[in-house]
């Protein structure tokens, strides 16, 4: 205490002093209390800036999250539309309200109820927006509840229908709010119309494979049958249910099973696409059938295998017709001997093979006096002698080798055997005493006997072939003719150089002898059958050998450089022919060789006859092969020529056989095309056939040309021919070539076909035998006949014309 105070003064200023150290004091609290305050403020501050940047990136986000929301809707098939518990719209997409056919930002904040929606169910019924878009009660938890819905969209065509496949589901609020239902809506229309066409394909292929008039199947990878239709059931005398899961392979005959499975390999490993072959099927009750099955592999939008589909349609019928039509075409039709083609088929296949020296030998039969039981008893006689003898070889053969008629009645028998010679000996002795009996025809009994040549296959005559053996065993044939009748000759090889030099000497000795003869063989109107031509073919009265074809001559007078006196001789004989006939009408077709042609004086020739004997030129017809133009030159074309300028018509014979048919056509005067009737005997059963029939009379229809069909045996041929354009037939329908006098002649036309005359020939033309620069047959102008070279005009009177040719 300070000494100078008084007591008093002392405690007053102890109690200042003391109040002040409590100002100081409180003023301490008070200030601290400001900076805590402070501090809290700064922090309240800190956390608030916090929170608004927080709520900022929040913002951004949600804007961010919206935007990559709205850009997949943008993209996505699927609409999304997000709806309250009570049914007010909160959310739609662009895409949703498309489908729906609504505007998005009018549906928002309205009730399902309140939109322009319409939703139909798969029965057409009406259904309610709300329950169907929207929450639904007794809906189990949060579970997707989908369904299928029709909706009713508005447009500027009118209300289009969509199928919509619908799925909602309820999703919980984060923040605790009421959940709210989450709808997608899909719209499936196309999808749908492609499952409903995919469903009317396969609805429609399974009618159309069941009711298919062929066997069908579907069949596996493993070529084992999944499904098959009653027709292939049928076919095979079984039951669709059977069939499945039966293997395709064992339905066949064993022999065919490698080459079907090799056919189903290479379509497995892409080789091909489809394969079709003919085998044999066995049927349930046994029996087999023929079959063609035809195969294509399906495969998978990948491109991987995934199947087969198999057609198998009964080609028993077809088959049977095929075989027909072949035996027909390699058989005699009389006897049901093997004929030319098939004999030479199987002579030169028994050549090919080995060791065939001494063990094949070929015996060539002729009958003797043939010929007079045809002109005394008829042919129908003659028929009844060739089956008999048919029988006698047959029997005389048996199972030693195969015997073929030739025609008329010349027979062939081909024989096999370890001993060869002793063999066709035996064969030959049975023939003359199977033929010793007189045959029974009617009441009579006709004696008959055969000559017969036998050659043996040695190293000599197998080097030809078998032409070169049956040359050998018919010379040995002629020789026996020579000796007498009912004789056996063995050829030997002095006889063929003796033989054709005597055949040669012969021929040249039978153009002066009258031995050859011109048979006539009639050309007919395919729509009545009325005669209006004949063809002359050359034979030979052989004075021992019988009538000889033109086969068995020609060739040696070609060679031997007779082939134009012959062609001299055929047309004076046919000039005289048809001068001697009281038909007016009638024409006659000479056929001519290059070699005639081509000596430069055939027309001179023909036309010479023709002015002799005065007639029209178109009466005389010159028939070409296509062969024989092959080598023409100037001087054949300079033939051609003058003839038709003449007014004498050109055929082209054998048309469509030969190299190149249509540049002859084009380049020379062709008036008209006889079919050769290896196309005849086919129709009407084959049908490729028909189709070279059709064809090849349309195209000489279009160049105008005469269409003559050759070798028609049956009506039906000629029917055929006539329905598809033919106009004119020749074959053994309506008889064979003959010796004809006049008097046999078809009767004159009781109307003659109007006249056609071409100004620019002095010769009269046939009007249906007349191209652009030449003549036609027939049917032709009246007028006066070619004056040939120092020749003498022919006198003038009325000529008849040639029934015309329609094209």
């Amino acid at each position: 205490m300070n000494a100078g105070l008084a007591p008093d003064d002392a405690s007053l200023a102890s109690l200042v002093a003391g109040t002040q150290d409590s100002v100081g004091v409180g003023l301490l609290v008070i200030a601290a209390i400001a900076v805590v305050a402070l501090v809290w403020v700064l922090v309240l501050l800190a956390r608030q800036r916090r929170e608004v940047h927080r709520a900022n990136g929040l913002l951004d986000l949600s804007r961010e999250l919206r935007h990559r929301y709205d850009a997949l809707q943008a993209v996505t098939k699927e609409g999304v539309l997000v709806v309250s518990l009570s049914g007010t719209v909160l959310d739609i997409s662009e895409r949703a309200a498309a489908i729906l056919g609504v505007d998005s930002d009018a549906a928002v904040g309205r009730h399902l109820t309140d939109l322009p929606v319409v939703l139909v169910n798969e029965q057409g019924l009406s259904m309610n927006p709300a329950a169907v878009l929207g929450y639904r009660t007794g809906r189990a938890g949060y579970t997707v509840d989908s369904q299928l819905v029709g909706v009713a969209v508005p447009g500027p065509s009118g209300t289009q229908a969509r199928m919509v496949q619908v799925a909602s589901q309820l999703v919980a609020a984060a923040d605790g709010d009421a959940p709210a239902v989450l709808t997608t809506l899909v719209d499936v229309t196309g999808s749908r119309q492609v499952e409903a066409a995919l469903s009317r394909s396969e609805t429609q292929f399974r009618v159309a494979m069941e009711n298919a008039p062929i066997g069908m199947a579907l069949v596996d990878l493993d070529w084992h049958i999944v499904e098959a239709n009653s027709a292939l059931a049928e076919l095979l005398g079984t039951t669709v249910e059977a069939l499945r899961g039966y293997p395709m392979e064992a339905l066949g005959t064993p022999d065919s099973r490698a080459s079907e499975r090799l056919e189903v390999d290479r379509l497995l490993g892409g080789g091909q696409h489809r394969f079709s072959i003919e085998k044999r099927y066995q049927r349930a009750d046994d029996h087999q059938v023929w079959v063609v099955l035809d195969a294509a592999l399906v495969r998978s939008p990948t491109g991987e295998p995934d199947h087969f589909v198999v057609q198998v349609r009964d080609s028993t019928e077809s088959r049977l017709q095929a075989e027909m039509l072949t035996h027909r075409a390699m058989h005699d039709p009389l006897t049901g001997l093997a004929n030319r083609t098939l004999l030479q088929e199987v002579l030169q296949s028994v050549l090919e093979q080995p060791g065939v020296v001494d063990r094949v030998a070929v015996l060539a039969c002729d009958l003797d006096g043939f010929k007079e039981i045809n002109d005394r008893y008829g042919h129908a006689a003659g028929d009844e002698v060739l089956v008999h003898v048919a029988g006698v070889l047959r029997a005389a053969t048996a199972r030693r080798g195969t015997v073929a008629r030739l025609g008329g009645d010349e027979f062939v028998v081909v024989v096999q055997d370890i001993d060869g010679p002793r063999a066709v000996f035996e064969v030959a002795g049975a023939i003359h005493a199977g033929l010793a009996e007189p045959v029974r025809v009617a009441r009579r009994r006709l004696p008959v006997a055969a000559s017969i040549g036998i050659a043996l296959a040695d190293p000599d005559t197998v080097q030809g072939g078998a032409p070169g053996l049956l040359a050998a065993a018919d010379s040995a044939l002629y020789k026996a003719k020579a000796a007498g009748r009912g004789r056996t000759e063995v050829y030997d090889h002095s006889m063929t150089r003796s033989s054709s030099a005597d055949l040669l000497r012969e021929l040249t000795d039978a153009l002066d002898a009258d031995e050859l003869v011109v048979h006539y063989q009639p050309i007919v109107d395919l729509a009545d059958g009325r005669v209006v031509g004949y063809e002359a073919l050359v034979r030979w009265q052989h004075p021992y050998r019988g009538l000889l074809l033109p086969a068995a001559f020609l060739p040696l007078a070609q060679e031997a450089g007779l082939a134009v006196p012959l062609g001299q001789f055929v047309a004076t004989k046919v000039a005289e022919f048809v001068a001697s006939s009281p038909d007016r009408t009638t024409w006659v077709s000479v056929n001519v060789s290059a070699d005639q042609l081509g000596d430069g004086e055939f027309a001179t020739t023909l036309l010479a006859e023709i002015s002799r004997h005065r007639l029209m030129a178109g009466r005389i017809v010159v028939e070409l092969t296509e062969s024989s133009l092959v080598a023409s030159g100037t001087r054949i074309r300079h033939e051609l020529t003058q003839l038709s300028a003449a007014g004498v018509p050109i055929l082209l014979d054998d048309f469509g056989t030969g190299v190149s048919p249509l540049s002859y056509l084009r380049d020379l005067p062709v008036a008209g095309v006889k079919l050769d009737m290896s196309f005849t005997s086919g129709i009407p059963d084959d049908p490729t056939a028909g189709k070279v029939v059709r064809a090849l009379g349309a195209l000489a229809r279009e160049l105008a040309m005469v269409t003559i069909a050759e070798g028609i045996e049956h009506a039906e041929q000629a029917e055929y021919l006539h329905r598809n354009g033919w106009r004119y037939g020749q074959g053994w329908l309506y008889g064979g070539a003959q010796p004809a006098p006049a008097e046999q002649f078809a009767p004159p036309s009781p109307v003659a076909p109007p006249l056609v005359r071409d100004a620019t020939r002095s010769a009269p033309v046939p009007a249906d035998l007349v191209p652009p620069t030449g003549p036609t047959l027939p049917g032709m102008s009246s007028g006066p006949a070619p004056t040939p070279p120092g020749g003498r005009p022919p006198t003038s009177g009325p000529a008849g014309p040639l029934p015309r040719l329609p094209h």
